[in-house]
């Protein structure tokens, strides 16, 4: 490591370890001040964008099947969040992202047009991915960065024991279910238990959450401030490069299928 890379880790560290506290300063504010209150999970119909989400969640099925004929290229959030190490390990929890703090991946979201449709309905809108946990995983307890938005998992693909694939957020236990919206605060204490032999796919959509004029700017403020650091920089760079596997994966799928069928084509006329 270079004395420069050494400068940069510590700096990364100190305004990790500060932004840390900074934080949670104030989400205890952010917390008092919120129009939908401060709970580990909140009535799905108290967030009206909810309903266009179970309303088209085929047609999100749909598109999330497709992405998964690729599932190898889909990278593991480890790989895109490197900060993600203690909670996502092996080949147990894959990503794939539309949109993170505010910013669109606009490849990604080629890849799904009718859900970037219905993302693009939803007000402040700042984070929106597939998250695809293996058969068997466990995500261990850890908290979300920031109160300033509220968490909708939308199920897609439930496993059919769904009681043995459940979250716990805080001290309440829940278990998906497809087509339905659970909306959590990921700054709670989380975790997530698949005891079952199937993946669990969700739909993530973050979205500011609810708040009063002098708090509202405040959390935006934080927002911005966020999307600058490390944490979400080192992501989209990340991201730059899967999306360019995840693209050429399709094409040379796109290609193999075309060259195929052309081939089926030729035999039959040859008969």
């Amino acid at each position: 490591m270079t004395f420069l890379d050494t400068v940069r880790a510590k700096r990364r560290h100190y305004v990790k370890n500060y932004g840390r506290h900074m934080l949670q300063a104030v989400d205890r504010y952010l917390g008092r001040a919120s129009l939908v209150g401060d709970h580990p999970f909140f009535p799905s119909d108290l967030f009206p964008y909810n309903q266009a989400l179970e309303d088209n969640w085929e047609t999100i099925r749909a598109e999330l099947d497709r992405l998964l004929e690729h599932r190898e290229q889909i990278p593991l959030f480890h790989q895109i969040s490197p900060d993600q190490y203690r909670i996502s390990t092996g080949d147990n929890w894959r990503t794939f992202i539309l949109y993170g703090f505010g910013h669109k991946s606009e490849r990604s979201c080629r890849q799904c047009p009718e859900t970037t449709r219905i993302l693009e309905t939803i007000p402040h809108l700042k984070s929106a991915w597939f998250s695809i946990l293996a058969p068997g995983y466990h995500i261990p307890p850890h908290r979300g960065v920031t109160k300033g938005v509220v968490r909708t998992h939308l199920g897609l693909m439930v496993p059919r024991d769904r009681e043995r694939c459940r979250i716990r957020v805080g001290d309440q236990v829940r278990s998906w279910e497809e087509g339905k919206c659970l909306v959590l605060d990921d700054t709670f204490e989380h975790e997530v238990c698949n005891e079952t032999d199937e993946q669990r796919v969700v739909l993530i959509v973050d979205v500011e959450r609810p708040l009063p004029l002098p708090a509202r700017l405040l959390n935006r403020g934080i927002l911005r401030a966020v999307k600058l650091t490390a944490y979400v920089q080192d992501a989209r760079r990340n991201m730059s490069s899967w999306e360019d596997r995840f693209e050429t994966a399709v094409q040379r799928a796109d290609s193999y299928s075309v060259e195929t069928g052309l081939k089926a084509d030729r035999q039959q006329l040859g008969r």
